[in-house]
């Protein structure tokens, strides 16, 4: 299964709490909240790349399965990991304390972060 595609927010869950538990401004929590945000990735093989954008803010990610990658978090963070596959259908990511899970089935692409006690799931749907 690809994971080639665009993809559109549709919801989210425990978003400001997740957000304030990885310590960014309230401020920017607030603006961020209700920002539509679009996921672009290309697979090739075991080389993905990963665009998010949420307003007017784009991180790109690019990572090859099984081999470590710098990373860019929500917060600005740059971190170093390795991203590695279980199954057809999804990424697994251990980040600086994080969980990264994200999942694809048929249309519908899941991701859901963990911190301490706290995830934050992402709903987005194929456009």
């Amino acid at each position: 299964m690809s994971f080639t595609g665009k993809y559109e927010l549709q919801s989210q869950e425990n978003f400001e709490p997740f957000m304030r538990a990885i310590g960014l401004p309230e401020d920017q929590i607030q603006k961020g909240k209700d920002l539509k945000s679009t996921t672009e990735i290309v697979q090739d093989g075991k080389k993905f790349t990963v665009t998010v954008t949420t307003g007017s803010k784009v991180i790109k990610n690019q990572f090859t399965i099984g081999e470590e990658s710098d990373f860019e978090l929500m917060n600005g963070e740059k971190v170093k990991v390795v991203v590695q596959m279980e199954g057809n259908n999804k990424l697994v990511a251990e980040l600086k304390g994080k969980k990264s899970v994200t999942e694809l089935n048929g249309d519908t692409l899941t991701h859901t972060m963990t911190v301490g006690d706290i995830s934050l799931k992402r709903v987005s749907k194929r456009i």
